[in-house]
C-alpha cells in the first residue's frame, strides 16, 4: 500500500504547488509615459505596483488611447500583476490582484499571472508577505535596475490551502480592510471639519457664542519677546536622564501644536535655558522653509530647551496654544519671513514682524479649547486605526501561514480557530 508523503512545515490539508501548475503566465507590453492620455482605456504601468497599489487593484490611475491597444496586453478580473523591474530589491516582484470588471491593459515590464481554481486576492496576500515575498526578492537580478523573470516566478512554490479556506481567509482580512477604510474616511472627515473650524475661528469669519468684542490687527513683536534655547546636542539626550528636555528637531518631527508629554530627558542642567508656562517654541533652522513654519505650545515651567529653538514668550495678551494653531493656519506667512538657501533660518527679529488679527484673550482660550477637542477626537480615532492595522497585520501573517486556521460553523460566518495545525 502506498503511503502519502509527509510535507514538512506545511499545515494539515495544504499543498505546495509551483505557481506554473495553478495558472498561466504572460507578459505585458508597450505603454510608455508619452503614450498615456488623460482619458481613454484603463491601463496599468509596472511602477504603479509599488507606488499606487497594495495587494489589490481597485482604482485606475493611467489611461491610453484606442490606437495603443494593439501594442499592449489585455488583462481581466482576477489576474495578478508582478513588477518585472525596479530600482531596489524591495520593489522587484511586487504584485497585486486586478479586481475590476473593466477592460484594462498591462504595459511593459509587467508579468501577468492568471490563476485557476485559486482565490486571486489570497494569492496576492501570500506573494507580498513573509515567505512568498522573501522568495521573490531572492529572484531579483541586477544592480542599478533590478529585474525578475517569468521563468523564475513560474517555479516558485507556495504553501496553499484548499480554495474554501482561501476564501474564508480573504473574508476575514476583508472584514478588517473595510473597518480600516471606514475609519480612515472618518478621520479624513474629522480633519476637514477641523480645518474648516480653523479657517473660520482663527480669522473671525465665525465667532463663538458670547463673543462680540473687536479684534486687534498687530505685529507679534508688540506683545511678545523672543529668546533662544541653549546647547543640548542629541548625544546629551538620555532615556534615564533626570531632567525633561526638548531638542529643536523634535518640533517638526515629534510634536504638534500642543506639547502634552515631554519625550526626551537629559542630565545636562547647568546654564541651560528653561521654559516658562505658555511659551511658544519654533525651530530656527532646517533644510526646508516649510520645516520652520511650525509652532508648539508648552504649558510647563522648567523644561530644558535646546539650541536652535526660538522661544516666543508672550505677555498676558497672547494664549500660546492659540498662536500655535494660528501659525499652522498661516504657514505661508511664516515662510515669507524665512531666510537662507541650503540651510534655512528663522530668527526672532523675523517673527517680530509677523502680523496677526488677535481676539481678546478669553476668546483665544475658547477657540483653542474647541480646536483641542477636535484634535483629541482625531487622535483617538488614529489610535483605533493603528490598533486595527496591527490586528490586520497579525491576522495576515498568521492566516496565510496556517498558524491560525479558519472553520465555518455557520453559513457565511468565518470563525477563527487558534492552535497547532
Amino acid at each position: 500500500m502506498k503511503t502519502k508523503p509527509i510535507l514538512q512545515n506545511i499545515p494539515d490539508g495544504w499543498q505546495e504547488p509551483k505557481l506554473a501548475s495553478i495558472g498561466v503566465f504572460s507578459k505585458g507590453s508597450g505603454i510608455t509615459k508619452e503614450e498615456l492620455s488623460n482619458t481613454g482605456h484603463n491601463a496599468i504601468r509596472y511602477g504603479e505596483l509599488y507606488t499606487k497599489f497594495n495587494f489589490k487593484i481597485e482604482n485606475i490611475y493611467s489611461y491610453i488611447p484606442t490606437k495603443i491597444i494593439p501594442m499592449t496586453t489585455k488583462i481581466k478580473y482576477g489576474d495578478i500583476l508582478f513588477a518585472g523591474s525596479g530600482e531596489t530589491i524591495e520593489e522587484i516582484g511586487k504584485s497585486a490582484a486586478y479586481l475590476l470588471h473593466e477592460d484594462c491593459y498591462a504595459g511593459g515590464d509587467l508579468i501577468i499571472f492568471r490563476p485557476k481554481n485559486t482565490n486571486s486576492l489570497f494569492l496576492s496576500y501570500l506573494l507580498n508577505v513573509g515567505e512568498g515575498r522573501k522568495k521573490l526578492r531572492e529572484l531579483g537580478q541586477g544592480q542599478a535596475i533590478v529585474h525578475i523573470y517569468k521563468s523564475d516566478i513560474e517555479n516558485i512554490k507556495l504553501n496553499l490551502p484548499p480554495l474554501p479556506e482561501q476564501n474564508r481567509i480573504v473574508a476575514v482580512l476583508e472584514t478588517w480592510d473595510k473597518a480600516i477604510e471606514k475609519l480612515t474616511k472618518k478621520i479624513e472627515s474629522k480633519g476637514r471639519i477641523k480645518k474648516g473650524l480653523m479657517q473660520n475661528l482663527l480669522t473671525g469669519k465665525k465667532r463663538l457664542i458670547g463673543y462680540t468684542d473687536k479684534w486687534r490687527f498687530i505685529k507679534l513683536g508688540q506683545i511678545a519677546s523672543f529668546k533662544k534655547g541653549k546647547g543640548l546636542s542629541k548625544s546629551e539626550l538620555l532615556p534615564t536622564g533626570r531632567y525633561e528636555a526638548i531638542h529643536y528637531g523634535e518640533l517638526f518631527t515629534k510634536y504638534n501644536e500642543k506639547i502634552e508629554y515631554i519625550l526626551s530627558k537629559t542630565n545636562s542642567y547647568s546654564n541651560m535655558f528653561l521654559s516658562k508656562k505658555n511659551d511658544i517654541l519654533m525651530p530656527t533652522s532646517d533644510v526646508t522653509p516649510r520645516g520652520l513654519s511650525t509652532a508648539s505650545y508648552v504649558d510647563k515651567d522648567g523644561i530644558i530647551l535646546g539650541g536652535d529653538i526660538l522661544v516666543i514668550r508672550s505677555s498676558r495678551d497672547l494664549n500660546g496654544l492659540y498662536f500655535a494653531y494660528y501659525v499652522k493656519s498661516n504657514k505661508k506667512e511664516v515662510i515669507k519671513l524665512v531666510s537662507g538657501s541650503t540651510v534655512f533660518h528663522l530668527y526672532g527679529s523675523d517673527m517680530a514682524k509677523f502680523k496677526l488679527n488677535l481676539p481678546p484673550l478669553k476668546e483665544q482660550e475658547s477657540i483653542s479649547n474647541v480646536l483641542t477637542i477636535a484634535d483629541k477626537e482625531i487622535k483617538e480615532l488614529k489610535n483605533k486605526l493603528s490598533l486595527l492595522k496591527d490586528q490586520k497585520k497579525y491576522l495576515l501573517n498568521n492566516l496565510i501561514t496556517g498558524k491560525i486556521r479558519t472553520t465555518v460553523n455557520m453559513a457565511n460566518s468565518p470563525q477563527l480557530k487558534i492552535g497547532p495545525t
